[in-house]
């Protein structure tokens, strides 16, 4: 227990948990007042369209006019940050999930940047935090003078900028390019980010705000947990995430949420215990904030649930009705127009999944919808 924690610890329930985790990511009601306030949980892009419907459950302004607008304006940021994974966030966060999570230390960084590189350094001898600057200093080059690159041409370019011993054999493409998560978190530290017809520019990441401030946020979206949790989330290595834990104890308070010890805001105690009801339907992409890893037994307890719920590749949306797992829904093209397949888990009332399969035709840009309910 931290020592500076002055809170008795309490109990909590799954139930009142969830309610506390949807209510902090924009899902209990479609209020969010602008695109950023939608994306200040950053929401994976990871599946086509995949930020777009998180930010369109979040906000009732969403179409993808005005989201690529703001992706090219700057009103929004998508970029690589936490795991290494595309997110769509609001601007002032960029640096905050992305370069200040860059851990300067060696053993720490080599797992942050994953397997390969692991394998890379060990078999090349090189430094991470020496391969990372490298990398990061050829984007930033590559992309210089106001350039926007896609990603073969971002690789392209940096076969010409960066040593042979970062570009390990790609079997999938058939070329040598920068190992992947080298390429990615290079271009985090470089403050790159993507406009809407997925190129790379360089942003405008400002300077680094202190680390910690990112166990607040993933405590104020994702609490009650624990230094592991956030290491998960964030993809960083677990002594990383324990120093970075330990600067925030005096804030934290012990809660107890089944048979786990964990830690919440001690400011965020009373909203934890009552969180508001949440209204409505929601049709939620494969990566939503409220799906990502910390949720996912308390949302599915059920294991064979949960292997269909987050499959390693084509996962299903989630419906969510006022605030409880619903269905599972999946989208494709027939045609000009939009099918979209619900398989019901519980009760959901046949006008409400119209009006949200019609938001999510009309985002995807269809001339209409056939909706299947299972």
């Amino acid at each position: 227990m931290p020592a500076a924690a002055t809170v008795a610890s309490q109990r909590v329930d799954a139930e009142r948990v969830l309610g506390f985790r949807l209510v902090r990511s924009g899902l209990a009601g479609r209020d969010a007042r602008t695109l950023p306030e939608a994306a200040a949980c950053p929401a994976s892009d990871f599946s086509r369209n995949a930020a777009l419907f998180a930010l369109a459950a979040r906000h009732r302004g969403v179409t993808r006019k005005r989201y690529e607008e703001a992706t090219d304006g700057g009103e929004l940021v998508v970029a690589h940050i936490v795991r290494g994974a595309i997110h769509v966030l609001a601007p002032d966060d960029l640096a905050l999930y992305g370069r200040a999570l860059l851990s300067n230390k060696d053993d720490e960084l080599v797992v942050q940047l994953g397997r390969q590189i692991q394998r890379l350094a060990a078999e090349k001898r090189f430094s991470p935090t020496d391969a990372l600057d490298e990398v990061a200093e050829a984007t930033e080059g590559a992309l210089g003078g106001g350039r926007a690159l896609s990603k073969n041409e971002l690789h392209d370019e940096l076969r010409g900028r960066v040593g042979a011993d970062l570009m390990p054999w790609c079997k999938g493409c058939k070329s040598h390019h920068v190992a992947p998560m080298l390429w990615r978190y290079g271009g985090v530290k470089a403050g790159a980010r993507l406009d809407a017809r997925r190129r790379y520019v360089l942003g405008k990441p400002g300077r680094s705000p202190a680390a910690a401030g990112a166990v607040r946020r993933f405590l104020r979206f994702y609490g009650p947990g624990d230094a592991g949790d956030f290491a998960d989330w964030a993809g960083v290595a677990r002594p990383h995430a324990k120093r970075l834990w330990e600067q925030m104890e005096g804030d934290l308070a012990e809660v107890s949420v089944g048979r786990r010890q964990l830690w919440a805001l001690s400011e965020d105690l009373a909203d934890l215990e009552s969180p508001p009801d949440a209204e409505g339907v929601r049709f939620i992409p494969p990566g939503d904030p409220y799906l990502q890893k910390p949720n996912r037994p308390l949302l599915a307890p059920e294991a064979e649930l949960r292997k269909r719920l987050f499959r390693p590749v084509a996962s299903p949306g989630v419906v969510l009705a006022n605030g409880r797992l619903a269905g599972l829904w999946r989208v494709k093209a027939k045609g000009k127009k939009t099918e979209i397949t619900v398989e019901k888990l519980a009760r959901l009332a046949c006008g409400d999944i119209e009006e949200e399969a019609h938001r999510v035709a009309d985002l995807r840009g269809g001339s209409g919808v056939l909706l299947v309910v299972d």
